[in-house]
């Protein structure tokens, strides 16, 4: 069990924590309820194969509390619309059968669904003004996209930024990234950078807080929230 190679049964953890003398009935059912989790098939099992690499990033993504984000191509999968989705995922496996690319496409929409269930995590995230004016899949699928940010940014637990071209150099000059925070304090914030063809995920504490600052430099150096609602939606008048 130590080295990974077997899972954990619910009796096994159930006489450890007797053994070393966890008693309080809170903090075993926590423990307990966290075994359930973990031994629990994962939710994109059903949409057939995912990238290996991005399998841990699924995982990550239904545990976190917190989710910030710098996107300067796309819109996150997190709140991108169907057409959308199908729009992106199209040029990234343009050589691909049609049913692979309707499976990943069923795929994103589910994932979609983390942000409305009860337990959501919040997400906070800016995107680059090129984001918005990159007509994906056309003028109509953008201006649908824009528009379901608009609602988007509406939900309690979203908030959204706009980065504007004449905010000139910033912080995210290296590229997009994520980092995902957990409710149990003893979880580091994982850093996640998206590739071509793989993912890369960071922990170590110096990264992780190169980071976070640039994250929080982002909030500042891009417009407002308050002025999120009127940038989408002269952005989104501009494709009528």
């Amino acid at each position: 069990m130590e080295l990974g190679r077997v899972g954990f049964k619910e009796r096994d953890v159930a006489d450890l924590l007797t053994l070393y003398g966890v008693e309080d009935i809170e903090e075993r059912d926590r423990m307990l309820t966290l075994l359930r989790e973990a031994n629990a098939p994962n939710w994109w099992q059903a949409y057939g194969d995912v990238d290996a690499w991005f399998q841990s990033y699924l995982d990550l993504e239904r545990a976190a509390d917190l989710i910030r984000a710098y996107e300067v191509q796309f819109v996150p999968g997190l709140l991108q619309t169907e057409a959308y989705a199908r729009a992106v995922i199209t040029l990234g496996h343009g050589e691909g059968a049609s049913e692979e690319i309707q499976r990943r496409v069923r795929l994103r929409m589910a994932r979609t669904e983390l942000l409305r269930q009860p337990a959501a995590p919040r997400m906070w995230v800016v995107l680059d003004e090129a984001v918005l004016r990159r007509t994906i899949g056309g003028r109509a699928v953008l201006r649908e996209q824009i528009g379901s940010l608009i609602e988007a940014a509406r939900m309690p637990n979203v908030q959204i930024q706009v980065l504007p071209f004449d905010a000139g150099g910033h912080a995210g000059a290296g590229g997009a990234f994520s980092i995902l925070r957990f409710q149990y304090l003893e979880l580091s914030d994982v850093v996640f950078l998206e590739h071509l063809t793989s993912g890369v995920y960071l922990d170590r504490p110096e990264d992780v807080d190169k980071y976070a600052e640039a994250i929080g430099r982002l909030f500042i150096e891009a417009t407002p929230l308050t002025r999120t609602n009127e940038i989408l939606e002269r952005l989104r008048d501009d494709l009528a």
